[in-house]
């Protein structure tokens, strides 16, 4: 079973050495690597040319201008030959090698559609400490409603999941993830299963955290992810998932 682990990176240089590394420290051997560059200017072409040889031709790359993020997960999808599709930024990193062994027999169960498991978050410079644990233990389609998802960047599925119920909103600034997420578990019911392991190490001061104007941007994408796919919700209940994340605890 060939996985296909998609980096999309635009001026990524001072990271994006630390995100190719953990894939190619993997275990798992069948990993087709992705990586979906913006044009970037500041090096990062340079360190992906490095590591190419180490991937001994499992790594495809590209270079080129793009509409945004979800244009560019979007790229990375089509482009993916693997039966397992999975994301991994540029700011991130696999917490363990043996990230991808340990969800494959989750797959190996032809009902499962999609696996998912925990990430923590490190302050640049110390990733030895772990200023949030994000768990996805108590995630229900049900809590869509609320804000709550699994955490995308342990979010593995089946590519033909893709195939039929379609790729990232580029319309979104920065919800299209938890579209996608309400879209596949609430909308299309598909079949996802938890694992209990802590899949990613995240830098702090993700676009959708960065400050509040995009925290009150997320918010209104979240409500209207909801609406769209004929799910109530409002923005009080969206609100709920901050009060989460400020605690950050592994529930």
């Amino acid at each position: 079973m060939t996985v296909s682990v998609i980096t999309v990176t635009y001026n990524s240089a001072s990271t994006i050495a630390d995100t190719m590394q953990s894939v190619l420290h993997q275990t798992y051997e069948d990993i087709e690597y992705l990586i979906i560059d913006g044009g970037s200017t500041d090096g990062t072409q340079g360190i992906i040319e490095e590591f190419e040889p180490k991937f001994l031709g499992r790594l495809k790359w590209i270079s080129e201008k793009d509409l945004g993020i979800y244009d560019a997960m979007n790229k990375g999808i089509r482009m993916a030959t693997g039966d397992v599709i999975g994301i991994l930024n540029s700011d991130d990193y696999y917490t363990s090698d043996d990230v991808v062994a340990n969800f494959i027999p989750a797959f190996l169960d032809a009902k499962v559609d999609a696996v998912y498991g925990d990430i923590h978050f490190i302050h640049d410079g110390s990733p030895e400490k772990i200023t949030r644990y994000y768990s996805s233990r108590l995630f229900r389609p049900f809590w869509l409603r609320f804000g709550f998802m699994p955490a995308h960047p342990s979010f593995y599925v089946r590519r033909e999941v893709y195939d039929k119920y379609g790729y990232y909103r580029t319309d979104y600034k920065i919800g299209s993830d938890f579209e996608m997420m309400v879209r596949l578990f609430y909308r299309h019911r598909i079949k996802g299963k938890y694992l209990s392991k802590d899949f990613v190490t995240m830098r702090t001061g993700g676009t959708s955290n960065r400050n509040l104007h995009s925290r009150l941007i997320l918010i209104k994408e979240d409500v209207r992810a909801c609406r769209e796919n004929k799910v109530y919700s409002n923005k009080l209940m969206i609100c709920t998932k901050f009060f989460y994340k400020i605690f950050g605890f592994k529930l």
